[in-house]
């Protein structure tokens, strides 16, 4: 088996049916196999894809334990040599995968790939590539709208949307990387239960010397955000995950960056938290 396709599921049944179609349509001349975990979703049509898609293989976790959890227990059950993280908003469209899984085999070392992704109005989403969030990127990306054109900030502008190029951090979304490797470096941290968890494992990569990818050759439709109530529960989960980061990495080896990043993260959730009330009240 050459890939295994994970994909966490928790009430985006319409989502997750477009995606497995899109795979059906567009993963080809690879041995494959497509494993989906629910989260135990309060909406149980979920269920009605196992007829439409049988080849693929459903799970259930009898508790929603967060998105770190569900796919360490899916890759424990995967065959393939390569495994492929793959949010279920997401569309392919291109027979590009056996592609990308020949690029990954040419590569010494090789760490984890992302590819390009836009969102359902065609805007080009500039997560796809990324740097590890220290304290000057983070400035910018919590506080300022504005982007260097060409520069090495969080956002990696300075690699083209349409490059092959060798990043930190990509995405969550799509993420390809070798069994064995997510494996060996312990998967993904449990301690994240939304959010967080892509950039931690993307850096362990980076921390490990792996030669990781952004390959902007391949572009996959994402409908970011269209899934996601942006609440209070929300910005718990998301600000939260972000604080376990920082406290990992930067609480013991780096405390000026600690104390800086922890203070603005704490602004930046309080004035989305504050506005969020503003608007609901």
């Amino acid at each position: 088996m050459k890939l295994s396709i994970i994909i966490v599921n928790y009430n985006v049944t319409d989502f997750l049916r477009k995606c497995l179609f899109s795979l059906e349509k567009w993963v080809q001349n690879v041995e494959y196999e497509v494993i989906v975990i629910d989260n135990n979703s309060p909406d149980s049509s979920w269920r009605n894809l196992e007829n439409e898609f049988p080849k693929f293989k459903f799970l259930a976790s009898e508790k929603n334990e967060g998105f770190a959890i569900a796919n360490n227990k899916a890759v424990k059950t995967a065959k393939g040599e390569y495994i492929l993280l793959l949010n279920p908003d997401t569309e392919f469209e291109s027979d590009s995968m056996k592609e990308l899984l020949d690029f990954a085999d040419a590569q010494n070392n090789f760490g984890f790939l992302g590819v390009r992704m836009y969102d359902a109005k065609g805007n080009f989403l500039p997560e796809s590539k990324r740097s590890v969030p220290d304290m000057f990127n983070s400035f910018e990306k919590l506080f300022t709208n504005f982007r260097k054109k060409n520069s090495k900030s969080y956002y990696r502008n300075d690699i083209g949307e349409h490059e092959i190029a060798q990043v930190e951090v990509v995405t969550g979304a799509f993420l390809l990387m070798k069994r064995l490797v997510y494996e060996k470096l312990g998967g993904l941290d449990e301690k994240y239960f939304m959010y967080g968890e892509d950039i931690d494992l993307c850096y362990t990569f980076c921390r490990n010397g792996y030669s990781n990818w952004y390959y902007g050759k391949t572009s996959i439709l994402h409908y970011k955000g269209e899934s996601t109530v942006r609440d209070l529960k929300y910005l718990e989960r998301f600000y939260g995950a972000m604080q376990i980061f920082v406290d990992k990495y930067y609480k013991t080896q780096k405390p000026l960056h600690h104390r800086f990043l922890s203070a603005g993260l704490k602004l930046r959730h309080t004035l989305e938290r504050n506005k969020i009330k503003r608007d609901t009240n």
